[in-house]
């Protein structure tokens, strides 16, 4: 989720991961799939799994959530703070220019 592979990066074979983590290579698999049936991974018989290009998107869409979200937390502390839009406005463009 964080963008650390890239798309069409080798995974770990499930038995090497398994193997790896101290876990079950049925949970393994079950990891696997979920993974795949979400469109993060893509499996190919004989070659193994594989990050899947439209995954980007899927991350992208991900991280818009999450900033909404945090977005939200922010604007109902600024109303409890009773602060003007021109003050959060401020106080966003600000930080967005530090960070």
């Amino acid at each position: 989720m964080e963008g650390d592979l890239a798309a069409g990066e080798a995974l770990p074979s499930i038995r090497s991961l398994a193997k790896d983590l101290r876990i079950s290579v049925i949970t393994t698999k079950r990891a696997y799939d979920e993974l795949e049936t979400a469109g993060y991974i893509e499996t190919v018989a004989g070659k193994g799994s594989f990050v899947a290009a439209e995954s980007q998107a899927m991350l992208r869409e991900s991280q818009l959530r999450i900033v909404e979200e945090r977005l939200l937390e922010a604007i109902h502390a600024a109303h409890r703070a009773q602060l003007s839009f021109e003050e959060v406005e401020n106080m966003l463009r600000l930080l967005f220019i530090e960070g």
